[in-house]
């Protein structure tokens, strides 16, 4: 099991924290030490000073053994310090001369000797006192042991010990403490964050009074949630309009199939109710080879099998390829404008065959179409305008949605089933380009667009387009272009 934030980081501030301490208390440690050898120099100094006098002075045999006895007095029981006299006459001895291995020394004579029976270090200082009356040149040794100090060091190095791993163990538990107090608006979020269900889409986590830190984070969940709320609502769409939209040719197929079938019918009956629901078979198929092209450009699938072409031309032959249904609904169309751009040839005629079918569907007779071709930058709009009544601007947004009526009665409906704009839309997208649709003073005006950039559309991926779809150059699909 991962441990908590809050463990991790008291863990965390604890070790800081014991860092830290050992840090200072190795500076203090060593500061106090050399002090305490600072202090016992200065000790050590004192008491040369006094032997000396009391040495120096003792000129006749008689002051030798007052200054002997003084010596002695000057002499701890406990051996922290000693004094030794050492000459050339026996008779002016005294004490044992401290010696060893010699582990540091300092500038005045100071040395540290470490005594061969494995006893404390002693800190030793000599100095050399002349002749004097009966008393000959002697030389004077006062040692200071280092005991005091280790016991000191030892003590000191122990309650710093103790009181670093008390204050880590305090730190440990009050930056728990704070931690989880710090981290309560992570728990409300996280708490927020497990009632999202697909039964309760609308709930998002609460950004009121949250930390900076965490109120990007909760505005990121929450436009995720949108997002993912969103394609969750398009998918019950989408699956409702397709099962609304199949439902009707199969509710057809059925019926005529059932009255065929009550009684008996010539040859004709039955050639005339076979090519009726040849019909509807048709556009069943229709409708699911539009979705499965929808759902592969859903994928992020580029167009592939681009070619450097006019797209004059390619508009031109589009209204040749659609000169029956523009003769049919007695309306005139003017193409003006050019431009080059890589492009899949099939997918960019079935763009422009789908925004002309619904020009001609909504126009009167006599009416004109104008196809206009611009370069906006790096990207080339194909834009089919056509006079018409005004559209509702809250439905503008909504046109290039799937199964989307702007007019839910119109007569035509078994003809298009909504999908036309939105293929429009997902070709423009393979050629990373965009859709629009504007209704001003009369004049209904529908476009895409696509990359002009040779680099993006030669980088482009290649889509799993249904051969149904690239198949709109059939003339005999005009009249029957899926919208």
């Amino acid at each position: 099991m991962n441990p908590s934030i809050a463990r991790r980081l008291a863990m965390m501030f604890a070790l800081v924290a014991l860092s830290v301490f050992t840090l200072v208390g190795s500076g203090l440690f060593f500061v106090l030490r050399t002090q305490l050898d600072h202090h016992l120099r200065e000790s050590l100094d004192d008491r040369m000073e006094i032997a000396k006098i009391i040495v120096y002075h003792s000129v006749t045999p008689e002051k030798w053994r007052m200054a002997r006895e003084k010596l002695t007095d000057m002499t701890p029981r406990d051996g922290t310090t000693a004094y030794s006299v050492w000459s050339t006459d026996p008779s002016f001895h005294y004490g044992q001369t401290v010696q060893g291995r010699i582990k540091d020394s300092w500038p005045g004579g100071y040395t540290r000797v470490q005594p061969p029976g494995g006893g404390p270090d002693m800190l030793t200082g000599s100095v050399a006192i002349p002749a004097s009356g009966a008393r000959p040149p002697v030389q004077l040794q006062v040692a200071a042991s280092y005991q005091p100090n280790v016991r000191t060091m030892r003590a000191f190095g122990a309650a710093l010990a103790a009181l670093s791993a008390l204050g880590s163990l305090a730190v440990l538990l009050l930056s728990y403490s704070v931690t989880r107090i710090g981290l309560a608006p992570l728990r409300r979020l996280t708490k927020d964050a497990s009632e999202v269900s697909p039964n309760n889409r609308s709930q998002r986590l609460n950004t009121a009074s949250l930390p900076l830190e965490l109120n990007d984070l909760a505005h990121s969940f929450n436009g995720a949630l949108e997002r993912l709320d969103g394609a969750y609502g398009r998918l019950e769409s989408f699956n409702a309009d397709v099962a609304h939209e199949l439902r009707t040719p199969v509710t057809i197929l059925i019926g005529q199939t059932e009255v065929a079938l009550t009684r008996n019918r010539s040859v004709d009956d039955l050639r005339h109710t076979l090519q009726s629901n040849l019909e509807e078979f048709e556009r069943m198929r229709t409708i699911i080879n539009d979705m499965l092209f929808l759902a592969r450009a859903d994928q992020g699938e580029r167009a592939t099998g681009l070619v450097e072409v006019s797209l004059a031309t390619e508009v031109a032959r589009t209204l040749d390829f659609l000169e029956i249904p523009f003769d049919e609904a007695r309306v005139r169309a003017v193409s003006r404008g050019d431009a080059t751009a890589l492009v899949n040839r099939s997918l960019f005629g079935r763009a422009c065959t789908n925004l002309l079918m619904n020009a001609i569907q909504h126009c009167a007779h006599g009416d004109t179409v104008m196809v206009s071709i611009s370069r906006e930058g790096e990207q080339v709009r194909i834009a089919v305008a056509n006079p018409g009544e005004a559209i509702d601007p809250s439905t503008l947004d909504h046109l290039f949605d799937r199964f989307y009526r702007a007019e839910v009665s119109r007569t035509n409906s078994r003809e298009n089933h909504g999908l036309g704009l939105a293929i429009v839309k997902a070709i423009a997208e393979m050629h990373r380009g965009t859709v629009s649709v504007e209704s001003e003073n009369g004049i209904n005006t529908f476009a895409f667009s696509v990359d002009a950039s040779r680099v993006d559309a030669l980088g482009a991926r290649p889509p799993a387009v249904p051969a149904e779809i690239n198949s709109a150059a059939e003339p005999s699909q005009a009249r029957r272009v899926a919208m």
